[in-house]
């Protein structure tokens, strides 16, 4: 069967089960569009690229399938660059096509013509560009699998025009075998063992649980782990939700804004079990001080992470649901009752807390949208403080609940990233939890959601500051607030002219009546809840110092 290039692709996506592709159409994307307007993938068109490369990512987070998101050459495919490298930072698998101009014009700087595989080659898992009708069925195979695969992360695919109309013979392969690329998915039996033994003779114990444990769909091994050796579980930001934090020796987040008790536990621990985290600068702070007395064992899919940042004992290199199974069989408990005392003693000494005094509290909001939604719901967030409020006071119970741009830390991720989740989980209560400052980076998707008719719920914690650069400059730059200040629009009104509903709560006493409002409209709300200018997120490390220096409140 020949198809022209436009329809091979169209094909090969319907053969990979896409159901959704964000995006926004262009000069040389024509031909795909063309073939798309019969097919049965939906398209949801954004408003700037950006946009459909996070909601791309958000539906990805929250259904652990693939997301899919396109753009025209040149300016559409840099406007993606964000996007790519956000999903890149969190290892979210995603195929990302690039429309780019007739492969005789390469290089001789022709119109819209950018250098995207040049440009994304740092910040993708891998990329290609197509330069012949007939590789494509192949190619758009091999993408799915290698993002899909092993350590999970974007892959994209450059489209020169020509290639998508030119015709070839269809056939899509059945599997995909790559020479180069083949991930450890099983962990080796003797280094299980050491693992095993480790936790035996530990006396101090903690697990360090991070983003991998979601993407490896362990969760119900990391939690039999738990029961067998009532070792202490500790989260990453992207580790929320892997481990119930009702659960009691749930230590919830650990790190720069974690848990007072959780950096107490790891920094005195003599045994630490990371599990698909890479030890990153916000969770160890000074690597120098970072839990002196502790053994490492470290069970990650990417080879490259183990040993990257902090020394390992038992590496041990494997998909984290295999490996705790096989961990699992063999594991005794511990003798650590005192060790389970002291820990119990901190979380009672130490709990997260907040003055309720001095204006509505952005915490407060958290802690009632919780009680509201009985922790069912999807939390998105943008980045910043309300980012920390969000993963500190909403508790976690369940896999896929919190969705959040954690290595790159990019604002204007939440509204697209929370449009994907509700396309991807569309029987779930979506909340934006967002900045006045972050969420006027891709307000512009607010249309994306009405003319969707998608219920999200965006609560944006109004400080009317860029709040945690702020709260750096109060502490550490004598309140010396250069340019954090913001001047902003009535959201309320903006969000009216979106088409949206719009509410502003002042009073604490509102939250509640305005929130179980919001949550019987079945239409975008925007809530804008006025706090307090100068509420910080605490505990806090400053740069630098050990994890266990922390600040508790100002």
């Amino acid at each position: 069967m020949r198809l022209k290039g436009a329809q091979i692709l169209v094909e090969a996506l319907k053969k990979e089960g896409v159901e959704y592709i964000f995006g926004i159409p262009g000069g040389v994307l024509l031909p795909i569009f063309d073939v798309l307007y019969d097919s049965p993938i939906k398209f949801i068109l954004t408003r700037h690229e950006q946009g459909a490369a996070h909601a791309a990512d958000g539906y990805a987070r929250a259904t652990g399938k693939v997301g899919v998101c396109i753009a025209t050459s040149g300016p559409g495919a840099t406007n993606l660059v964000t996007g790519i490298a956000t999903a890149n930072m969190d290892s979210i698998p995603m195929v990302i096509f690039t429309g780019q101009v007739r492969k005789k014009l390469i290089g001789n700087d022709a119109f819209q013509e950018a250098d995207v595989t040049g440009i994304t080659r740092p910040i993708t898992k891998h990329n290609y560009l197509v330069k012949e009708t007939g590789d494509l069925a192949k190619v758009i195979k091999e993408a799915f699998y290698i993002a899909s695969s092993g350590r999970p992360g974007p892959v994209l695919v450059d489209l020169p025009v020509d290639v998508t109309i030119e015709e070839s013979e269809f056939e899509y392969p059945e599997k995909i075998e790559l020479r180069s690329y083949r991930p450890t998915y099983l962990g080796h039996p003797g280094q299980i063992k050491k693992a095993a033994r480790l936790i035996k003779e530990s006396k101090k114990p903690i697990i360090y649980a991070g983003g991998g444990v979601l993407i490896a769909n362990a969760i119900q091994e990391l939690k039999e782990l738990v029961e067998k050796t009532s070792i202490p579980v500790a989260t990453t930001l992207l580790g929320l939700g892997s481990f119930p934090e009702t659960h009691p020796l749930s230590l919830k987040m650990l790190g720069m804004h974690g848990t007072i008790y959780a950096n107490y536990a790891i920094m005195n621990s003599d045994l630490i079990i990371a599990i698909g985290a890479r030890f990153d600068d916000r969770v160890t702070g000074d690597t120098e001080k970072f839990a002196p007395e502790a053994k490492v064992i470290h069970i990650d899919i990417d080879p490259t992470t183990i040993g990257k940042n902090i020394p390992v004992d038992v590496p041990i290199v494997g998909d984290a649901k295999n490996v705790l199974k096989e961990l699992n069989k063999i594991v005794q408990k511990p003798d650590i009752e005192d060790w389970l005392t002291q820990v119990k003693e901190w979380k009672t000494k130490n709990p997260l807390r907040y003055s309720r005094k001095g204006g509505l509290k952005p915490q407060y909001v958290i802690e009632e949208i919780y009680k509201l939604t009985k922790g069912e719901a999807i939390i998105v967030t943008e980045v910043g403080q309300n980012q920390m409020w969000a993963a500190q006071f909403y508790s976690y119970t369940k896999p896929r609940t919190f969705i959040s741009s954690g290595g790159l830390g990019t604002m204007g991720y939440g509204l697209p990233a929370a449009i994907g989740a509700q396309f991807g989980s569309p029987d779930k209560v979506v909340f934006d939890i967002a900045g006045d400052g972050s969420i006027q980076m891709n307000i512009q998707e607010l249309t994306t959601a009405v003319l969707n008719k998608l219920p999200i719920k965006i609560a944006i914690l109004n400080n009317s500051y860029l709040g945690m650069v702020r709260q750096w400059q109060e502490l550490f730059y004598k309140k010396r607030y250069s340019h954090t200040y913001l001047l902003n629009p009535d959201f309320v009104r903006l969000a009216e002219a979106y088409g949206a509903v719009g509410f502003r709560v002042i009073r604490e006493e509102d939250v509640v009546a305005t929130l179980k409002k919001a949550l019987n409209i079945k239409k975008p709300v925007v809530m804008d809840f006025i706090v307090k200018e100068e509420e910080d997120v605490f505990p806090m490390v400053p740069a630098g110092e050990a994890i266990d220096r922390m600040i508790e409140m100002a």
